[in-house]
């Protein structure tokens, strides 16, 4: 149990938010909390949540010993047993950059299960208490509703950004969805607050100015350009040297990692521009693409062991359809 002070309060309400609106979490339900020692204080508010709420509760705390994992422990398999009639999955543990393979096989034996995860590696307890996690969940869903119906029957959509981002993807039949409304079988993000599709793997020409953050990186020291051609990276320039090769290393681990794998843009007006990736890309005024795996998004046909995001700020979205047309429906990160 979590203690009675302030910030435990707003941090058990967060979790009770999260857990009943995006998670659709019901009495009498399994919610299994998969947790390290440095998110106790997280996974507590989560548990406590659970059980007002009536659900079945107990949690799994990854081996500090072995980690960065490569594998998903084996005695994990025990704990998923209690999850075979679906139920909800909370993963709230610190992240690590080499930890993605690990990170995708864990969320692939917790999706078999039919369960509804959030998925929240690095979450911290600012997110809970004062920034993403404290949001009218209700809202946000409305408003991703909204957004989601402007890509109906795309084609493509341009992107640009002051920073110099200036990229075409190609979206006929990858429709977008969302992580604030988490369905059986499937995982979103927490703090929520994005919606997202999974681009044409070989239909992704132009550059992609990151001047926010990348995932398990963390904010750029220096922008990092990103030039793409085919869906494929094909260079990366910053004058910050350690990062293009620290990038080229995250994004060569197989054939499929410096493949496009992900458009996401940002909903939830309370998430802040920390550097941690994970409330950065749920920021509103923000849009991310990643390279990677993404075959648990409509379509996506990426199967590489790890996703890596890159957030750029305020873009401008063209969308062309199949009709021909055109519309600009974000520009500069506001609804147009």
């Amino acid at each position: 149990m979590i203690d009675g002070g302030v910030d435990e309060e707003i941090m058990l309400e967060g979790a009770k938010n999260a857990l009943k609106v995006v998670l659709a979490l019901n009495e009498g339900e399994s919610l299994l909390i998969v947790t390290d020692e440095h998110k106790r204080d997280i996974a507590s508010a989560f548990a406590q949540a659970g059980s007002e709420l009536g659900a079945r509760v107990r949690t799994y705390t990854l081996p500090e010993a072995l980690r960065p994992l490569m594998e998903v422990p084996a005695e994990f398999g025990s704990e998923l047993e209690h999850c075979k009639e679906g139920g909800v999955i909370i993963n709230a543990f610190a992240a690590h950059s080499t930890e993605t393979p690990f990170r995708i096989k864990l969320l692939e034996q917790e999706i078999g299960t039919n369960s509804r995860i959030g998925h929240a590696p690095g979450i911290t307890a600012s997110m809970m208490t004062q920034g993403p996690m404290t949001v009218d969940y209700a809202k946000v869903a409305r408003n991703a509703d909204h957004l989601m119906n402007k890509f109906e029957n795309a084609s493509t959509v341009h992107l640009t950004a002051p920073g110099g981002t200036d990229i075409t993807l190609g979206i006929a039949d990858r429709a977008f969805d969302t992580d604030v409304r988490i369905k059986p079988g499937a995982y979103g993000n927490l703090p929520a607050g994005e919606i997202w599709c999974a681009p044409i793997e070989d239909q992704a020409d132009g550059m992609i100015l990151c001047d926010g953050s990348i995932g398990d990186v963390g904010q750029v020291s220096s922008p990092l350009k990103i030039e793409v051609r085919g869906g494929k990276i094909v260079a990366l320039e910053s004058t910050d040297n350690e990062l293009v090769e620290k990038i080229k290393e995250l994004t060569s681990v197989d054939d499929m990692a410096s493949v496009v794998g992900e458009l996401g843009i940002g909903l939830n007006p309370k998430a802040r521009l920390t550097g941690n990736l994970l409330e950065d890309e749920k920021a509103g005024k923000t849009a991310h693409i990643a390279f990677g795996h993404n075959t648990d998004m409509p379509n996506g046909k990426n199967d590489s062991k790890t996703h890596r995001d890159f957030l750029f700020y305020k873009p401008t979205l063209e969308v062309e359809y199949l009709d021909g047309s055109k519309k600009t429906i974000i520009k500069e990160g506001e609804f147009a």
